[in-house]
């Protein structure tokens, strides 16, 4: 359950160059995305459960299982949101997004993010990868041209894009009133800025001007038959979640309309066309093909990735604003091309992590920020916990401080941590009080019954572990993991070890050896959640922290975990046993509700940020 070394995953070791991964015939090939986060702000962590942390437990828990997996991400860096962040700090876009692709990445790294490639979207490759899709479009008669009128700020003299541009939700029964002009996030209807009531420009908030200026669009009604037969055949066979059903399917009821691809911008891929030089692609078009331009820059070989459906699964991660995108315009895009591409199999959607009183909001400062959680010295585990068994699967839900404070110091720390610490402190004492850190052997373990009870109960959670995590059903997997502590725990008061060690030593070397595979299946069932927790687990049972710990189906692992007694071999030496998480107290709370109360920008003016 545990020999293997460890794999090049994580990128250069030992100073050798990382062997980019391809697919492999006969295995799971597994290609996993989460949207590309905006480079124009510091992520939150509504933005960090959405996407990046979700996807990071799948990839882990495929790896767990010998899947042969790729995680790609990278930061989305083209766009006006972009020109607009450089106007404001008086430096070009460049300089803006080489900034904030470093803040991303040191953000991700301190939560364990464990890509495989995390990249940009401002690369060659991705103007040679978008270009050659767009000549494609062309050639097969998808694209077309036409004049819009578009809103022109006189103030900033530029024509906006439509995310510059806010106003009323013109839907009535939404009617927000800062709804952006692609997109209302309130009620997530997808939005032609002209529709707005009472637009204004986002930067300067003047009312702007309509102009009339030339564009093309992608037909999306001519590849409607195409998309629909798609959506119809993947959203059965890759169990796609009910709220991107939801979205897709109201999109489609909706009526597709042709899709403008090409904006007034500087900041972006160039138009390669005579008569659009002077134009960039619409970000919507240009950023999902970030997935496979950044795959490009992982391997030479991309398309054994991307243009390889019979073997490769397709998942993506996102929240629930970005679900036409993912599945409505960039299956169009590609199912455009004619080419044979990976297409979508399996949507994992979350919707929004409120914060306290209201939204976590990046252009607010509302929220607690990625960059400040490194200051609470609450480690990365315990955030990664909160926030994923707080994940918002099906509806919004809510990041509290007394929340986090209650899911610390009861779950982790009561039942968890308390588990873990309860049994090799017991094994780590001195022989006559205990077995001076050394496994005993467990001898008539099949005939001891209590053991045999708790090992059905956890052969079943396993299982049950398992199909949970194939259908990404992430929260629900950390719940099953954490039942197996609490049954630990409970075995452990029902087996009364202190007892038995006086009064029948051979019962209880069957309860601690029992107990001491049931924390290694924990810290190999809660990896994928809590990649730090497990590191910490395994050094204090002694294994070297390049085991790879494993669950594959191939080396028996799951059916070892109905013999928890037979994972770590008898006469093991552990290591030193130490408390895995801390006492967040009332007071810590308090300090912290204080701190990051208001916006960020609050919080800096009166010295809190």
């Amino acid at each position: 359950m545990g020999d293997n070394k460890e794999d090049d995953r994580e990128g250069e070791q030992g100073g050798c160059p990382k062997i980019p991964k391809l697919p492999i015939q006969g295995k799971r090939n597994i290609l996993i995305t989460s949207a590309l986060p905006y480079v124009n702000n510091v992520p939150h962590l509504g933005n960090i459960i959405g996407c990046v942390l979700s996807a990071d437990v799948f990839a882990r828990y495929c790896r767990l299982r010998g899947y042969n997996v790729i995680y790609i991400c990278g930061t989305d860096e083209y766009g006006t949101a972009t020109e607009t962040k450089a106007l404001e700090e008086n430096c070009t876009p460049q300089q803006i997004c080489d900034k904030y692709h470093a803040i991303h990445k040191e953000v991700y790294n301190w939560f364990n993010i464990s890509f495989d490639e995390f990249g940009r979207t401002s690369t060659p490759q991705q103007t040679d990868i978008c270009q050659a899709i767009f000549k494609k479009l062309m050639e097969d008669n998808w694209l077309s041209e036409s004049m819009i009128q578009q809103f022109y700020c006189e103030t900033c003299d530029r024509f906006l894009s439509d995310r510059h541009v806010e106003g009323t939700c013109p839907f009535p029964n939404c009617n927000y009133d800062s709804a952006r002009g692609d997109q209302c996030d309130k009620c997530c209807e997808l939005l032609n800025s002209t529709d707005l009531k009472d637009p204004r420009c986002k930067v300067c908030r003047k009312t702007p001007q309509i102009r009339d200026t030339n564009h093309l669009f992608l037909e999306l009604p001519m590849l409607k038959d195409k998309l629909e037969e798609y959506i119809n055949n993947m959203s059965v066979a890759g169990s796609w979640s009910q709220n991107a059903i939801q979205t897709t399917y109201a999109w489609l009821k909706g009526g597709l309309k042709p899709r403008c691809i090409t904006r007034d911008l500087k900041w972006g891929v160039p138009v390669p066309h005579e008569k659009f030089k002077d134009k960039v692609f619409y970000v919507w078009f240009d950023a999902p093909i970030g997935y496979v331009s950044i795959t490009s820059c992982y391997t030479p070989d991309w398309e054994k990735w991307w243009k390889n459906p019979e073997n490769v699964e397709l998942y993506q991660f996102m929240g629930k604003d970005n679900v036409p995108f993912h599945t409505v315009m960039f299956p169009s895009t590609l199912i455009g091309t004619g080419e044979n591409w990976t297409l979508m199999k399996s949507i994992s959607v979350t919707e929004y992590l409120n914060y306290e009183a209201g939204k976590f909001s990046k252009s607010k400062g509302i929220g607690v920020f990625g960059n400040d959680v490194k200051d609470t010295n609450i480690p990365p585990e315990v955030w990664r916990y909160y926030l994923l068994t707080n994940r918002p699967e099906v509806s919004d839900t809510l990041f509290t401080w007394a929340d986090l404070q209650a899911k610390l110091n009861t779950e982790l720390l009561n039942n968890l941590g308390n588990f873990i610490n309860r049994v090799l402190s017991f094994i780590a004492k001195p022989p006559g009080l205990g077995y001076g850190s050394i496994l005993p052997d467990a001898p008539g373990v099949e005939s001891h019954l209590l053991t045999k009870t708790l090992t059905e109960k956890i052969g079943n959670y396993v299982e049950q572990y398992v199909e949970a995590m194939e259908k990404v059903k992430l929260k629900q997997a950390l719940k099953i993991g954490m039942s197996i502590s609490s049954e630990g725990n409970a075995y452990l008061q029902e087996s009364q070890f202190w007892k038995l060690y006086k009064e029948d030593k051979a019962s209880c070397s069957v309860v601690m050896r029992t107990a001491a595979g049931l924390v290694y299946l924990l810290a190999c069932l809660l990896e994928p959640f809590m990649p730090s927790f497990s590191l910490k687990v395994l050094n204090q049972l002694n294994l070297p922290p390049e085991t790879l710990l494993s669950l594959s189906d191939e080396t028996g692992d799951l059916e070892r975990a109905r013999k928890p007694w037979e994972i770590l071999p008898a006469g093991h030496k552990i290591g030193t046993p130490e408390p895995l998480f801390r006492e967040l107290k009332d007071e810590d709370v308090a300090f912290f509700r204080m701190k990051f109360s208001g916006s960020q920008a609050e919080r800096a003016a009166e010295g809190r940020g």
